[in-house]
Formats: C-alpha cells, sequence, structure tokens
C-alpha cells in the first residue's frame, strides 16, 4: 500500500464525462436502478460505469468504515481514498488507517493535511475547536478537501439514513452544487447490517468501537455512546453542531458558528461548551444520561442508577443532605450544587462536605444564583465550575476581573490561616479568577 501525504490538490485531469453522463441518467433514474441495500451494486455502477477514473472515497477510517472500504476493495483496490488528517485525531485512528489498508490492500490511500500557515494564523494554540468548532472543521476539513475534490467529478461517502435526522433523506446518488456527484451506498443500511456484514468478512474494528465510540472523528469534539443513544451524539456532545460541514450540499442544514451566550459553563478560566443537559421530571433511571440527576431522584432509586451504565450527575439542592450519598460519589461524572438565592449560604455547606471531608474530586459545579461576587467564596468551597447566566457576572469573568478574599475569620482547605493568628504567620491566599 501507498500512503501519500497530501496537502495540496490532487493531480487528475477535468473533464465533464461525469457532468454528461449524469445528464444521460438522471439523478432519479439512477436511484430507481437499485434496490435499497444493494450497495455492492451501486458502487460497482459509480466506479466501473459512471464515473471511472473521475471517482474518489472520502473516508474517515471511523467505526463503520471497514464495510465500505472492504467493497471498494473487491472493486477497485488502486480507487484514491481520501483521508482528512486533520492533526486531532485519535493515536488509535492513525493506527487504524494502516491497519485497515494493508488488510485490505488499498493501494492509494491519501492523507489531506490542512494548510500549515492556515493553522499559526487561525489556530495557533490548536483550541479553536473549544471556541468556534465550525472554523476549526473549516480549516482541518472543508478546506483540504475541497482543494482534493478539484480533479474528481465525484466522490463517494459511507453516510447512512439510520444515523441522524439530517440524514434521514439519504438517496444513493446526489448531485453537489458544484455539479459533482456524491455516491452514497451504504444509504439505506442499518446499524445490525453494518455489523452482519463485518461479522460476515471478519474485518477488524476500530480500536475505539469496544469502548463505545459508535462515530470516531477528531479526539477533542467525540465521546463514547451509551446504549439507546444514536450512534453520532458522541460528536460535539453538548454543541449546536451535527455535522463538520463537508456535507453541506445535501442535508441543506449546518450548523451556525458557536455564539459566545450559549457557552454558559465557566471551567479552567474560560466559557465552554455544556455537554450536560437538563434533569427533565418523570424520566426512568434507565433512560438518564447527560444529566444531573435531583439528590432525592437519586435515593429513591438508587439501584436502578447505580446499575446503570450511562454518564451521570448529581444536584444537590439547598436542602439537601449530601451524606445520604456519600458512599456513591464515585457514581457521578459531575456534581452540581445548587445556590438559590444569593443570601442563602446552604450551597456553601455542602460544596466544602463534597469536597473536604468526603474527598469528590470531579467537576463540583454551581448552578442557581451564581454572581461575580460569589465565584471567590465558591472556589474556597471547591467549586471548580460555574453556570452562569448573569450578564454581568459574564462580562466581569470575560474581561478577567479578579476575586480576592484578604480577611477570613475560619479557614477552608488546609492552607489558610485566618485573621487573629500571629502577624508574621498570617496571610491571605490569592484567589484570582482569571482568564487566559
Amino acid at each position: 500500500m501507498e500512503m501519500i501525504e497530501q496537502s495540496d490538490p490532487i493531480s487528475a485531469h477535468q473533464t465533464n464525462a461525469g457532468k454528461d453522463r449524469l445528464r444521460a441518467f438522471g439523478i432519479i433514474t439512477l436511484n430507481s436502478m437499485f434496490a435499497q441495500k444493494d450497495a455492492s451494486g451501486v458502487l460497482r455502477m459509480a466506479i466501473e460505469d459512471l464515473l471511472a477514473d473521475e471517482l474518489a472515497v472520502v473516508s474517515s477510517f471511523g467505526a463503520d468504515s471497514a464495510v465500505l472500504l472492504h467493497m471498494v476493495s473487491k472493486i477497485d483496490p488502486n480507487l484514491p481514498i481520501l483521508f482528512l488528517q486533520t492533526g486531532r485525531h485519535f493515536p488509535q485512528t492513525l493506527a487504524y488507517v494502516k491497519t485497515l489498508s494493508k488488510r485490505l490492500g488499498l493501494a492509494n490511500v491519501r492523507l489531506l493535511a490542512p494548510d500549515s500557515d492556515e493553522l499559526v494564523r487561525f489556530d495557533p494554540d490548536e483550541d479553536l475547536w473549544k471556541s468556534d468548532p465550525n472554523a476549526c472543521c473549516h480549516i482541518r476539513k472543508i478546506v483540504p478537501l475541497d482543494k482534493a475534490l478539484g480533479g474528481f467529478g465525484g466522490w463517494v461517502s459511507g453516510r447512512k439514513r439510520y444515523q441522524t435526522e439530517e440524514r434521514g433523506a439519504l438517496s444513493h446518488f446526489e448531485l453537489t452544487s458544484d455539479n459533482r456527484i456524491k455516491v452514497n451506498p451504504l444509504a439505506y443500511w442499518e446499524g445490525a447490517d453494518i455489523a452482519a456484514y463485518k461479522k460476515t468478512h471478519d474485518l477488524p474494528e476500530h480500536p475505539l468501537f469496544a469502548e463505545g465510540f459508535a462515530s470516531i472523528g477528531c479526539a477533542p469534539c467525540t465521546s463514547a455512546v451509551t446504549n439507546g443513544e444514536n450512534p453520532r451524539s458522541g460528536r460535539w456532545r453538548g454543541l449546536n453542531k451535527a455535522e463538520c460541514g463537508i456535507h453541506f450540499d445535501v442535508n441543506r442544514r449546518i450548523s451556525p458558528a458557536m455564539n459566545k451566550a450559549e457557552l454558559t459553563l465557566f471551567r479552567d478560566g474560560e466559557f465552554v461548551a455544556d455537554p450536560w443537559g437538563k434533569w427533565v421530571e418523570g424520566t426512568a433511571p434507565v433512560l438518564a444520561r447527560y444529566v444531573h440527576v435531583p439528590l432525592v431522584e437519586f435515593v429513591v432509586n438508587r439501584a436502578a442508577y447505580l446499575a446503570s451504565l450511562h454518564p451521570l450527575g448529581l444536584l444537590v439542592g439547598a436542602g439537601d443532605d449530601v451524606m445520604e450519598v456519600a458512599s456513591d460519589l464515585g457514581r457521578f461524572s459531575s456534581i452540581a450544587v445548587e445556590f438559590p438565592a444569593f443570601t442563602d449560604g446552604r450551597g456553601y455547606s455542602s460544596a466544602r462536605l463534597l469536597a473536604e471531608r468526603l474527598g469528590y474530586k470531579g467537576e463540583l459545579r454551581a448552578v442557581g444564583d451564581v454572581l461575580a461576587d460569589q465565584i471567590p467564596l465558591m472556589r474556597r468551597c471547591g467549586v471548580n465550575a460555574f453556570v452562569v447566566s448573569h450578564a454581568a457576572t459574564r462580562k466581569a469573568l470575560e474581561k478577567g476581573v479578579p476575586g480576592r478574599i484578604d480577611v477570613f475569620m475560619q479557614p477552608a482547605g488546609g492552607d489558610e490561616i485566618p485573621v487573629g493568628t500571629r502577624a508574621f504567620v498570617r496571610r491571605a491566599p490569592n484567589f484570582t479568577v482569571s482568564t487566559p
């Protein structure tokens, strides 16, 4: 297998043959020629007749990619396979590219890299995915692919209808706005079809598939999914985003750039997307995932929640006794402590119990009436994340306005020395809220 590093346009002649054939056949005619599950027939038509040497396959080498690539290898192992090497992939994915290419005898895998100057200009700290994931995808995926497709009249994708609502109307053949033909051989396949095909042909799984990664993209924007979740729900979790953008022509929908006001979680010195949703009263324990379950609800249905494999958080209300769940804290990926009003101090007590006495080390977030003046006090009690809806507080945090406690009568944590001790050992710790 020859693996080619590529960042410039692919050298290939540009002809109108594919477009002429498209006009002759007509998209409707093409889509009526094949049974819904006849993926091999669709692919063979595209490779051997419709587009011939004007066709490329775009593959993520993700959880399901082995199926389509196996079909390609049986028809034409020399067909160009374009892999977007974004620089943000899991190491397991990069290893899988080599493993699968060698196993299937794919002889023309091409790695498309983003422009290094553009990365330095727009993403020097490699954290653009946090503030504007659409811009990150544009630089690392859309631009390199657009350049590469300049030499082709059409391309093949592995998308399937069942994956998302946006893909629910996929057909086998589509005409894009740049007059290319997009071919989706697996459009009508279900998850069971994919699994059966991989088993029948003994295809190697992506190394992360067994860990719950049903759809695999760039590492910062991909998380595992649990039973019952949509396969692509682990992509850009918590963001208003469902596609990277390379398929915009097909679904006519693309997520808008993230509005800063949508980023309400302040953590590690910046506002970030919040992957946790809102608890809905009446949700069955088996269906709860990525929500903060009220403490009272958890206690009543403790056995069911402990048996669930879904990621869960805990919501501690102002009147809740955290000692009731002292032995179960390891079950929660995040704990939200409610601060219902500026004058209500019960949240501080709960936070200190969780962080100091019970030793909880995960995300401890403040929710409710979270104001700028409270944040230094909350941090003293172990809170390390804040859900902010107050406009003035948000503005203060964005500006990096410091919050400092110079005098205190009682220590919090193990390194504070309160007023009243001898002057030469008395000091005030620096609790500064800052942004990068």
